[in-house]
């Protein structure tokens, strides 16, 4: 009975991407890394002005990182006069603490003034808050009292090597475990504790600088796997003792930076690369230790957003102002809607896009053709609209600049 019941596992899916284990509820791209919230009876219609706003903070300081929720916990962070600082609120708005955790980038840098502040998104794992600065400080928090538990800094700890733009990845938890990339030849992987802050294993990895992409763990029979992408490669790394299983050189990388996640699901590797030109189909072998190509697509022009994988489509913003939706099967482009370029999520069947003008988008994935229903500007906030929405019990939060709003979407 036992082997048929491992049989049929591994035929319906060989490998399971979870994400996380059960501890952690919120983080970058929702439960499992893969844009998808769950959550149903969500309106199938906003009102014309948009839904109804619950509540909206502002003084949350600058910076491009998401909001998180889990519980009664809202969580965000930002720079303020070049300290970064991570906010907790309750669902009603009110700011339950603030506490600082470090220098944000830039760091006295008036070049790159226009996009100071913080990359990475928290993630929360049981009571614990888990950070990532610009500058590379690594810091975990107790979610209900603010206080700092312990701090790693990637760049005196690890020798790493930064990004010219910074560090943007958002935190990866699995068990007690926090993954982090310093980057670099001799510490390019690094894995700790996540109650503690000590070393577990450190691993060459690719030896290659970091990029803004967060990794995904992937999670076969045998084997754990973090996927990600680096400046020049995308890497498979045993996540048990940090040994690289493979990695895939990119031909060209126009702007010195990858920032889509991947997305993984039933036996294969969705990823965006070559500075979000090119969308990649692999098959990963069950032992994690290969991957095999299935198909490519060339010139997506996905800029800084990563997909979303909905039944047999995989959905995907770009440059050209459109949602375009790819058969995973063929790996070729099958539908598309006029949006302006941003995050693209999806929750109850329908897909949301926060576009880089300010509009939020509603769209349905009903019949055989995406179609807009619904669409708001947001007012609130400064600078760039490049944060990811985050959806948790029918509520929508949208982070702009220094605002963070709360958005009541449930059907209730």
């Amino acid at each position: 009975m036992k082997t048929i019941k491992l049989t049929t596992l591994i035929i319906t899916g060989l490998f399971v991407y979870t994400g996380l284990f059960a501890q952690v509820t919120s983080q970058w791209r929702g439960e499992n890394r893969d844009g998808i919230y769950k959550g149903t009876n969500l309106m199938t219609k906003w009102p014309e002005k948009g839904p109804s706003l619950l509540w909206s903070v502002e003084n949350i300081g600058e910076g491009y990182s998401c909001p998180v929720a889990k519980d009664e916990f809202v969580v965000v962070n930002g720079s303020i006069s070049g300290t970064g600082f991570l906010f907790t609120f309750n669902t009603k708005g009110e700011l339950l603490w603030k506490s600082p955790y470090g220098p944000e980038y830039p760091q006295n840098d008036t070049s790159s003034e226009k996009y100071s502040g913080p990359r990475s998104t928290p993630t929360i794992a049981g009571d614990l808050v888990y950070i990532c600065s610009g500058m590379g400080r690594v810091s975990c928090f107790d979610l209900r009292k603010g206080s700092e538990v312990w701090s790693v800094d990637m760049m005196s700890q690890f020798n790493g090597l930064m990004h010219a733009a910074g560090y943007g990845e958002s935190l990866l938890v699995d068990g007690d475990v926090v993954y982090c990339h310093p980057g670099g030849t001799e510490n390019n992987v690094a894995a700790l504790n996540r109650l503690t802050g000590k070393t577990i294993w450190t691993s060459k990895g690719t030896g290659d600088s970091v990029s803004f992409c967060s990794p995904v763990v992937v999670n076969l029979p045998g084997r754990k796997v973090i996927v990600t992408l680096t400046h020049k490669y995308f890497s498979g790394i045993d996540a048990a003792t940090g040994e690289l299983l493979w990695s895939r050189e990119q031909n060209q990388v126009l702007y010195n930076n990858q920032f889509a996640t991947p997305v993984c699901s039933d036996g294969c590797i969705y990823y965006i690369s070559e500075s979000g030109s090119r969308l990649t189909k692999l098959e990963l072998a069950a032992d994690g230790k290969s991957v095999q190509e299935k198909w490519r697509l060339n010139n997506v022009r996905s800029g800084l957003h990563s997909p979303v994988k909905m039944n047999d489509m995989l959905y995907y913003s770009d440059v050209r102002q459109k949602i375009r939706g790819i058969d995973i099967n063929s790996g070729k482009v099958t539908d598309s809607l006029r949006v302006f370029r941003g995050p693209v999520l999806a929750a109850d069947n329908k897909l949301f896009s926060y576009s880089e003008n300010g509009t939020v988008s509603l769209i349905s994935l009903e019949g055989s053709k995406m179609s807009l229903i619904s669409s708001f500007k947001i007012e609130k906030g400064t600078r760039e609209h490049l944060a990811t929405p985050f959806i948790d019990k029918g509520v929508m939060y949208i982070r702009h600049g220094d605002a963070l709003m709360a958005y009541d979407i449930s059907n209730d």
